[in-house]
């Protein structure tokens, strides 16, 4: 278990250089109430080579100077191996202009020993396109920013780096909601492309809306034993209530997929159902080759408080193809 006495820890996402894994997750002070930590998000690193016990090295990001578009918090996201040698982050931005946490962006930082990070973005990776996502202007009468940023946001966070297949650069799955969808049935895979890490062109979902989720957090889509599968996250408050009602309240969620592109059959996404409340789960590889998935718990509609990440948790795919 990784867990601070001082500090909340909990969306997370990993890296693995060969010889360590490194895990990355967002951490707060201990505040009077668990809403405040979103505006005080700044990520922090461990490493470990057996994903039970860490050394925490410390923050290794956080906002930008005042001003900048990611002056406020930074949020989840993903960490890849650059052809150039270098490493790269990519992380939601918040900031301090605008709509606060209601307004989320992407952007992405370089290093070269997956700590101390530089060339950060100063602009944000390109936005939501209208034609196919919501933005704030679907919401007129949003004017503060309020304590909850699901209430209604700008949704576009979570970036998760994958190669192409076929070497034509990168892909980006973002958290996104679909334009025109009702709200919490429209979740979708956002998609991005760059063929040089640099350029960035937002692309229509690889996924549907009108599945009975309203966000598909912290996306990840791994191959295991030759099979790929997406991975993501919801709160059952997140959910519609037929939704709910067919499939139960959980908080992680797997679906099968014939690539890392999908297109992924949302409708057909079953709960992960060995722990009920397992929220934002990165899936890690060990040296013999199996696969674990940790995380932390979400219990905040319970009035309760589990911000830290658990020991991992064996995990394979099932005959169908679902995360178990």
């Amino acid at each position: 278990m990784l867990r601070f006495d001082d500090a909340w820890i909990w969306d997370s996402w990993s890296f693995d250089d060969g010889t360590r894994h490194h895990l990355y997750y967002l951490q707060a002070p201990r505040l009077e109430h668990p809403n405040l930590r979103h505006d005080m998000a700044r990520v922090g690193h461990a490493v470990s080579q057996d994903l039970t016990s860490w050394e925490v090295l410390g923050e290794t990001f956080g906002p930008a100077a005042a001003g900048a578009f990611d002056d406020l918090a930074t949020w989840t996201g993903s960490v890849i191996a650059a052809d150039d040698g270098t490493y790269r982050l990519f992380y939601t931005a918040i900031s301090t202009a605008g709509h606060g946490l209601r307004d989320q962006r992407l952007g992405v930082a370089s290093s070269t020993d997956l700590h101390t990070w530089t060339d950060r973005s100063v602009a944000p990776i390109t936005g939501p396109d209208r034609r196919w996502y919501k933005t704030l202007a679907d919401y007129p009468d949003v004017t503060t920013t309020g304590p909850s940023p699901d209430t209604v946001s700008e949704t576009w966070r979570d970036p998760f780096a994958i190669p192409d297949t076929d070497g034509d650069g990168w892909h980006l799955l973002v958290t996104a909601r679909a334009a025109g969808a009702a709200r919490n049935d429209d979740g979708v895979v956002g998609h991005l492309h760059s063929s040089d890490l640099t350029t960035w062109e937002a692309l229509p979902p690889l996924s549907e809306p009108g599945t009975g989720f309203g966000q598909l957090e912290v996306l990840q889509v791994r191959q295991i034993d030759g099979r790929w599968v997406l991975v993501f996250t919801c709160h059952p408050q997140e959910m519609t209530p037929e939704r709910v009602a067919r499939t139960g309240k959980f908080c992680t969620w797997s679906v099968p997929c014939a690539g890392p592109l999908g297109p992924f059959d949302i409708d057909a996404a079953r709960p992960f159902t060995a722990d009920p409340t397992l929220f934002a789960a990165p899936l890690i590889q060990q040296r013999d080759g199996t696969w674990v998935i940790l995380g932390f718990h979400n219990l905040e509609d319970r009035g309760e408080e589990s911000f830290e990440i658990c020991d991992p948790i064996p995990v394979t795919l099932d005959e169908d193809g679902y995360l178990v």
